[in-house]
């Protein structure tokens, strides 16, 4: 199956009666790190494997969607390191710049004070302060979960190595033309202060009001409709479609503002829909994008009305006024001059808000620098276009195109004091200077340095590159550049994942920032709501891990990550993965007890018995199974499939049947620990990279190895034995029928009952003394009764179950239940005899009635026989 290339020391065969995750997890993973487990060497002839982390920001803890994450990418690397890779799994932290002077902020005002008491330089060195105090906090919590990242590689974006590559970027971008500053609208936070750009802005249904507002007098009368009534103090021009008859007349004339002493323009653009409303638009170029285009189009004015906190700047009645005030001042004196005609609220309408704060945003007229994108997205989408990147699940690509194929220039300019200061010098004379990190700064008189940040997202876009060296040629950057694997969220595909990829090309002379794009959906509560502190179902990780340790909510996560699909979890759920890890360890304990040893080689073939076939069948499957699981990305599947071969094949039918074969001892007892064994060693060398604590203190004690984490990956031998496979499933359906049969009856299954079994002409002959172990069948007296009697299969089993059946009840029941079958029988021939039916039937509905007929004919067969097998009334 697997070679082991470690030298094992003798196995110890004692283990705890119980498993105590709090007792093992800290300890093994410390080990890990000070033996360097996890330390990548771009020196290692060995390929490399290269995943770098989604960086979280300073100002947070590792929440669940992050544990899901780290989850899935601690897997995907445990396991290419075991497959002989050069594993490296970056570690970092993003500085977050709106999000991280918020909390600083938040912090000085429980002071009395604001940024601005302070100074720029000493409040981003008050930042510098909180992030050493807090934004090491869940580097802790990644250990808890038992991340196995290169921790001598940590990066964070405002390092010195990555504040270089920044500033090597942009003065690139900016000599290649690709960086201009221009006055454009954006999307204008007035509790942030600053610009945040489309991504960044959630939009929400609110209750606002919607007016009609007469403008102009007579025959020169047209109506706008607006939900943001304050901005018409700042119109420019009223808008009408070129072809629309009813305003023609009026294109080219002054129409008297109201509430004001100007005159604008009606002009005549194809952008305003005839159909929707009257017909007719306000334009107010400084307030609104479409606006300002037609404004731009048209050579209008652009009139600012409004200040950076929104508050209104012109206009004597409103000067001064928050905006929201301003809108019902204006609506009130509107309503005086009898120029409403049409009042609507509440009006629900789509607005925008600061992702950040939930303010709602101001769009805003603003001199900002901006990245020109049309070359930098078309090689994005190229590069997915040409499978040079795979995005999994394929689906998304949609998603993924219809961003990068519509993308719009990139506001970058931020107005906050924490980030990466953008790079420009501007001097007395009007000079602007752009300085790269090997460049003078321009000094004298006169000469200041821009005062705005770049967006978080512009560093965060370099970090697949920027953290292994770049601009430098470094032997990191060499030897694990690309990167394979990208987890993250599919929420952040605008974000994140276009921004590396536009800078991850153009950066490295087209070469791609990593080769595949696996996205994952967000971590939801057991109902499928979103986690949310306002719903009161936000869950700490950390808490979990506490109570039922790091395995079991790694195991939960990874069970639930079907791609690009939400995940629902409960602590029922991580309660159930925790009873998973404690079977490992109990069914280990008990395997070693019974001299389960991978010393030596396995058995011949032909000296296994049927049950030792069938699970080295099995296991092999298993591996197979696994490894076509994870290079998908199926970690649910991959879950699933180990679960099902741990709990139920090895520890509820390999090890169960064989215990009488342990209990008889012999040669058949060795071959079966030997088998064991390896099953064993196998089997948590598969379930390591999910649940890597139980499984590494399991392993070294069966295999006295050093660590799972250097082991050998699992290998399928391809051994495939049918025929103990159909063997064995014939001993499970006897056994299931049994059960079946008692629970019916009421008896425990642990309850010893009297049989006598006929596998006379059967294969399960060999198995009868197994049989018997699993059922708790006990032989048959020279008093034995025969009250029932089960036909499965070809044998026969008669259970003596004097005093504990009622017989005239099961006859009943059996009664019952044999004419439910033999309907379903009657409806299912009829169906199929129906020669209209099956010309209009898909095939697939057809096979699935002859499969109700046959479990009908199976039912009515087995029904009959026992009712055959009661004893007379």
């Amino acid at each position: 199956m697997t070679e082991n290339t470690q030298t094992p020391s003798a196995p110890n065969s004692e283990l705890p009666t119980t498993y105590a995750p709090a007792e093992v997890e800290g300890k093994l993973y410390e080990r890990w790190v000070e033996r360097g487990y996890f330390t990548a060497d771009p020196a290692s002839e060995k390929p490399a494997y290269t995943i770098v982390i989604p960086p979280p920001n300073v100002t947070g803890s590792l929440h669940l969607g992050h544990a899901f994450q780290h989850t899935l990418m601690d897997a995907l690397t445990r396991r290419k390191r075991m497959q002989g890779y050069e594993s490296l799994w970056l570690p970092g932290m993003d500085h977050a710049g709106i999000a991280t002077q918020n909390k600083v902020e938040q912090q000085l005002a429980e002071e009395g004070k604001s940024r601005h008491d302070l100074g720029r330089e000493e409040f981003v060195e008050r930042v510098w302060q909180w992030k050493e105090e807090y934004g090491g906090k869940i580097l802790g919590q990644m250990r808890r979960l038992g991340d196995g990242v290169d921790w001598s590689r940590e990066r964070f974006t405002m390092d010195e190595g990555l504040s270089k590559a920044v500033q090597t970027i942009f003065k690139k971008l900016y000599d290649d033309e690709l960086i201009y500053r221009a006055e454009r609208i954006i999307n204008w936070c007035p509790r942030c202060l600053t610009a945040i750009s489309d991504i960044e802005v959630e939009y929400q249904e609110d209750a606002g009001e919607l007016v009609s507002i007469k403008y102009g007098e007579g025959e020169d009368t047209l109506v706008v409709a607006t939900t943001r009534a304050e901005t018409m103090l700042g119109d420019t021009a009223i808008a009408v479609h070129p072809d629309d008859e009813r305003y023609k007349h009026l294109v080219g004339k002054l129409i008297k503002l109201p509430l004001t002493d100007r005159s604008i323009p009606v002009v005549a653009d194809t952008h305003v829909d005839p159909e929707f409303g009257t017909g007719c638009v306000k334009v107010t170029p400084a307030h609104d994008p479409n606006d300002f285009a037609i404004g731009q189009r048209h050579g209008l004015p652009n009139m600012t009305i409004m200040d950076e906190h929104g508050v209104i700047t012109v206009h004597g009645p409103f000067l001064g006024l928050d905006r929201f005030e301003a809108r019902s001042a204006v609506v009130g004196a509107l309503r005086e001059q009898g120029r409403i005609v049409a009042e609507k609220r509440p009006y629900m309408h789509s607005v925008g808000h600061c992702s950040r704060c939930s303010t709602t945003v101001e769009p805003r007229l603003s001199l900002q620098w901006w990245v020109k994108v049309e070359t930098l997205a078309k090689a994005a989408g190229d590069a997915v276009r040409d499978d040079r990147v795979k995005i999994h699940p394929q689906e998304m690509e949609k998603r993924y195109f219809d961003w990068v194929d519509n993308l719009n220039d990139w506001c970058i300019s931020r107005q906050l004091w924490w980030g990466h200061r953008i790079p420009v010098w501007y001097g007395p004379a009007g000079e602007v200077v752009c300085v790269g990190p090997d460049d003078e700064a321009p000094t004298g008189e006169g000469w200041v340095q821009d005062t705005d940040v770049l967006d978080t997202w512009f560093s965060s876009g370099l970090w697949p590159f920027s953290t292994l060296g770049w601009p430098e040629k470094t032997p990191d950057l060499e030897k694990f550049y690309s990167t394979d694997v990208l987890v993250t969220g599919h929420d952040i595909i605008f974000f994140w994942v276009a921004r590396m990829m536009m800078f991850g090309l153009y950066a490295m002379d087209g070469e791609v920032p990593f080769k595949t794009i696996a996205l994952t959906g967000l971590v939801r509560d057991e109902r499928g709501k979103k986690m949310s502190k306002s719903f009161g179902n936000v869950v700490d990780p950390l808490d979990w891990m506490d109570k039922y340790g790091s395995d079991a909510v790694r195991f939960t996560l990874a069970k639930g990550a079907n791609p690009g699909t939400d995940v629902p979890i409960g602590e029922d759920w991580v309660q159930a993965s925790s009873k998973f890890a404690n079977k490992i360890w109990n069914a280990t304990r008990f395997a070693l007890m019974n001299g389960a040893t991978i010393e030596g080689d396995l058995p011949p073939v032909e000296e296994l018995s049927a049950t030792d076939r069938w699970i080295l069948s099995r296991l092999n499957t298993t591996v197979a199974q696994v490894d076509a699981y994870y290079d998908d990305f199926q970690f649910s599947k991959l879950s699933e499939a180990l679960y099902h071969f741990a709990w139920d094949e090895v520890f509820d039918w390999y090890v169960e049947l064989s215990k009488t074969t342990f209990f008889a001892g012999g040669e058949p007892a060795k071959a079966s620990a030997r088998v064991l064994g390896e099953v064993l060693d196998v089997m948590l060398r598969l379930l390591h990279p999910v649940v890597p604590f139980v499984t590494e203190t399991l392993w070294t004690t069966l295999t006295g190895g050093e660590s799972l984490v250097i082991a050998d990956w699992p290998k399928d031998s391809g051994f495939r034995d049918a025929a103990a496979e159909a063997e064995i499933e014939g001993v499970q359906t006897l056994v299931r029928e049994v059960r079946r049969f008692r629970k019916e009856q009421g008896l425990d299954d642990k309850q010893k009952v009297p049989a006598r079994l006929d596998l006379s002409g059967t294969t399960l002959a060999a198995h009868e003394a197994a049989i018997r172990q699993v059922l708790r069948l006990q032989p048959e007296g020279d008093d034995f009764s025969a009250t029932a009697t089960l036909p499965v299969g070809g044998a026969t089993v008669a259970l003596d179950l004097s005093g504990t059946i009622d017989v005239e009840a099961e006859r009943k029941r059996l009664t019952k239940d044999l004419g439910a079958a033999e309907k379903e029988k009657q409806q299912a021939e009829a169906k199929l005899g129906n020669e209209a039916f099956l010309a209009k039937a898909p095939d697939n509905v057809v096979d699935k009635i002859k499969g109700r007929l046959a479990k009908a004919e199976a039912d009515i067969a087995r029904l009959k026989a026992q009712l055959d097998g009661l004893p007379a009334a």
